[in-house]
């Protein structure tokens, strides 16, 4: 199946943590976006995951009824669709859930995914993120601890996050400051509450300077070597090598050297949403100016309909973003390893 089951999801996180690569974590908003991600991975011969946050889920509802559970499972349905074409696997994931979107966002969807695995089916999502950065760390892991429960009932992997991502997503922003680096302390905690992997699988985003968007160079400082401090520290008291698997957020525009580190220390998923956002948006911005006389009826001219088509500049705007992936799958290491 193009889209992991829970077993396959779990094999794809094993793969890459053995072969030290990761793979790109893309967030969709649409049905064509969805399709740019599919050919960037499938053009890299990577496998992938696609992902949803809240704004995405409502704004694939329609933006003006702004269901984020219903977009959210739309878009999922449409990846279900279409991914057969591409020869290559993906796991469905929703990105970034605070604590007040947990009611009216994820808890519903766990609960429609454990109706499904009570059904006999599979889940319709295989990981759901919990952003606990807004709330005190012992708040943070006390959440997490129910929702590792509520995703062990719907075969889903929980994906939490321990410490503070700055910039802005989706209305959330947080400053940029010392609070953006986890401590060894902060991943102890997180592992005697949580467990390592007895409780249920995980992931986790520990933070080391990373920065939602994109600042100029000298901006953001990154210290990808602070996993693997982490790692080290965890890794002696539960007596295992990189007990993390770990997710980089923040991933736009940072330098090959910075991931490629991050991904030698445990960095299993890198979220790309910034860059991905620009590489679908510059063609069409090319294709307008170009032909605004085609796509603009100037001084009662009828315009070009093969220039005003939705289909002519949405292939643009698919083949940028598509190509910005095969580069993230090529900085990840991820090329070139899918399963299919």
């Amino acid at each position: 199946m193009p889209i992991a089951t829970p077993e396959v999801y779990a094999e794809m996180i094993d793969r890459a943590k053995a072969g030290k690569f990761a793979y790109p974590a893309i967030n969709v908003t649409s049905s064509q976006t969805v399709t740019a991600a599919l050919r960037g991975f499938a053009e890299a011969e990577s496998d992938g995951i696609l992902q949803v946050s809240v704004g995405g889920g409502e704004y694939a509802s329609g933006s003006t009824v702004k269901d984020r559970v219903a977009g959210t499972r739309a878009l999922a349905a449409y990846a279900r669709e279409v991914a057969n074409g591409y020869g290559i696997t993906v796991a469905l994931h929703t990105d970034h859930c605070v604590k007040e979107n947990l009611d009216s966002w994820v808890k519903p969807l766990l609960a429609l995914e454990a109706e499904e695995v009570a059904a006999g089916k599979l889940p319709t999502f295989q990981s759901h993120m919990f952003d606990g950065s807004t709330v005190p760390l012992d708040e943070n892991l006390v959440i997490a601890e129910e929702l590792l429960e509520l995703s062990a009932k719907a075969r889903t992997i929980l994906e939490i996050e321990i410490g503070v991502v700055g910039g802005e997503e989706d209305g959330h922003e947080a400053e940029i400051n010392d609070k953006l680096y986890t401590t060894p302390e902060d991943g102890l905690a997180t592992v005697r509450a949580l467990g390592a992997g007895e409780k249920g699988r995980y992931l986790t985003a520990l933070t080391f300077g990373n920065v939602h968007g994109v600042y100029k160079p000298g901006a953001v400082k990154l210290r990808p070597e602070l996993l693997g401090e982490i790692q080290e520290v965890v890794g002696k008291e539960v007596g295992k090598d990189k007990p993390f698997d770990l997710v980089f957020h923040g991933g736009s525009g940072s330098s090959a050297e910075e991931i490629g580190i991050a991904v030698d220390h445990g960095v299993i998923k890198m979220n790309i949403d910034t860059d991905t956002q620009y590489a679908f948006t510059r063609p069409v911005v090319e294709h307008m100016f170009r032909n605004y006389d085609g796509v603009l009826k100037i001084d009662g001219e009828v315009g070009n309909k093969k220039q005003y088509d939705p289909r002519a500049w949405g292939k643009a705007a698919e083949a940028g973003m598509a190509q910005r992936i095969v580069e993230a799958c090529q900085q990840l290491r991820s090329a070139g390893t899918k399963m299919a």
